[in-house]
């Protein structure tokens, strides 16, 4: 059976949570490191504020275990702030658990009030319902990371390897389709 892992220090994890459930797939938090004792094939960083989610991934020494079995190939997926997370290099921040090569521009759309809502094409699957919240962009990518959606002339999704970040909150509509990609394609996992 597969297991996914989904940090809970704060943020949207609950919402991850809820459409992990609707697929079928077995599921816990991380919120200390006890929680790391526990195996899982996959790990969900969500969207929240990435410079909170670095400090208590220090303050509860969850940043390097989860550093070294990222490095170590454990397929991961940052949305928002967990694509901020995630990040080699973040304009205006600081990358707490950098592993994809990607350049991120924190608060690429301004605050709440340039939050929106697109349906637009992502890699192979078509066109996906997105919601962006206070959303970064991608400025760039460079190594084996590839572009698989832009919004608007910007970059708002990137796999690297087994590493998936997206800008906008994919736990918030009703489609499933890039959590199954996640899982799927990049992850390779079946579930």
């Amino acid at each position: 059976m597969v297991t996914v892992a989904v940090l809970a220090l704060q943020g949207a994890f609950l919402e991850h949570e809820k459409v992990l459930t609707k697929l079928g797939v077995d599921h816990f938090e991380i919120r200390n490191s006890e929680d790391l004792k526990r195996p899982f094939d996959a790990l969900i960083i969500p969207g929240g504020e990435s410079t909170v989610m670095g400090k208590l991934l220090r303050e509860l020494n969850l940043l390097e275990d989860l550093k070294k079995r990222i490095a170590e190939g454990l397929p991961a997926f940052g949305t928002c702030a967990g694509m901020i997370v995630l990040a080699k290099e973040v304009e205006g921040g600081v990358p707490a658990l950098p592993a994809m090569d990607i350049k991120v521009l924190r608060n690429a759309y301004g605050r709440q009030l340039g939050s929106f809502y697109a349906n637009e094409d992502f890699a192979d699957l078509g066109k996906v319902p997105m919601t962006f919240i206070r959303a970064p962009c991608i400025e760039s990518v460079s190594g084996n990371a590839e572009v698989l959606a832009v919004v608007d002339g910007r970059i708002v999704a990137a796999r690297d390897g087994k590493l998936l970040a997206v800008a906008f909150h994919p736990e918030i509509t009703d489609s499933t389709a890039i959590h199954e990609y996640f899982l799927r394609t990049v992850a390779g996992l079946n579930y």
